[in-house]
């Protein structure tokens, strides 16, 4: 199923090395001033970087073909076009009959009888992720106008940790800087021991993985609608579309199951009329709904399943055992290409689920 969404439907539809991927977004209102430089920053920053990421580029030099005028969308569904203009597919040919690992060869050429598209992987191809920067650029603009923001650091790399969201204050300035970095972390000093990490890893011909943690600020009490569009299971149903994501949670997460009751509730305070919530333990989120902390989440990006070294595998054709190699261009990592997708997921569904509450947020 390649469309989402219940205020703002999105289809996507393309793959990694067909002639355009694409997006048709739906049921948004007519007289959004479109913001493109957000959308050409956001998409800059999910483009490949030196050594650390894939050799593939490719400029995003979309068009829009439907849903705006002048600008403005009117009303219509919007469609915007991207050319896959820096492929080669004849890195793919060995692998027509032969799985890599860890990827999604082997149950695709099952469910799709072998007729699914290999090269580039399809489908299941993190280029497909292009898409997202623009839908949710175009949330964002929305979001931020209505005062709610989102952000993304790379939490680790590997064994090496940036600080947490949860041990520093998190507000509109501190989330803007962090917005404008391609590689974002909260303690700069990490970014280089991580990419000197990465680069080392890729002379290695081997890949890393690693954790993304995630904020979402001024979102309002009551956003959620339990049972099944509850804000976990929203959030964790789309960040799950975006290829590598393994694991996610919400606040402490994993950790409230060591902790006792007394050290993982959240207390309230009332001042001056005001209620306050004294920790945040759970992450901004009560029985599936907004509580007015901050939503904080963490994911586990696992390590690039192409890579460069010698690995076991079969031929689908002959049913023999294989020994693989794969050559081509892939990243050594994609947590620091993720980090903006999940931005970009996040604004979406945030928005998304705050039209269920407020159908006039400023635009």
């Amino acid at each position: 199923m390649n469309t989402i969404g219940n205020n703002i439907k999105i289809t996507f539809f393309g793959e990694s090395h067909g002639e355009y991927i694409g997006v048709v977004i739906d049921q948004l209102k007519p007289g959004i001033l479109i913001d493109f430089d957000l959308i050409d920053f956001n998409l800059s920053k999910r483009r490949p970087k030196s050594n650390i990421s894939t050799p593939r580029q490719e400029e995003d030099k979309y068009k829009v073909i439907s849903g705006i005028n002048e600008g403005y969308t009117t009303g219509a569904a919007l469609t915007f076009l991207i050319p896959n203009e820096n492929t080669k597919s004849k890195d793919y040919k060995n692998l027509l009959e032969i799985p890599r690992p860890s990827h999604a060869d082997y149950p695709a050429f099952i469910k799709y009888n072998g007729y699914n598209e290999k090269a580039g992987g399809g489908i299941f191809s993190g280029r497909v992720t292009a898409l997202w920067i623009i839908v949710g650029s175009i949330c964002q603009q929305i979001l931020e106008n209505n005062n709610v923001y989102v952000c993304s650091h790379i939490n680790s790399i590997y064994n090496i940790c940036d600080r947490s969201f949860k041990n520093d204050k998190i507000d509109i300035e501190t989330i803007k800087d962090i917005n404008k970095e391609d590689f974002p972390v909260i303690d700069k000093n990490k970014k280089n021991e991580m990419i000197d990490l990465i680069s080392s890893i890729s002379k290695d011909l081997d890949s890393l993985g690693g954790t993304i943690e995630s904020s979402i600020i001024n979102l309002p009490v009551g956003i959620g609608e339990p049972l099944f569009l509850s804000v976990e299971s929203y959030l964790s149903s789309l960040l799950f579309s975006i290829p590598g994501i393994k694991g996610i949670e919400f606040g402490d997460g994993f950790n409230l199951a060591k902790m006792k009751g007394s050290e993982a509730n959240d207390p309230y305070e009332i001042n001056n009329g005001k209620i306050n919530i004294l920790s945040n333990h759970n992450g901004g989120i009560l029985g599936g709904i907004s509580t007015g902390n901050p939503i904080i989440l963490k994911l586990s990006v696992k390590p690039t399943s192409s890579i460069g070294l010698k690995q076991r595998s079969i031929n689908l054709k002959t049913n023999e055992n294989v020994e693989l190699e794969i050559i081509g261009r892939h990243d050594p990592q994609i947590v620091s290409r993720i980090v903006h997708v999940v931005n970009a997921v996040l604004n979406f569904a945030i928005m998304d689920l705050y039209l269920f509450v407020n159908k006039d947020l400023k635009i």
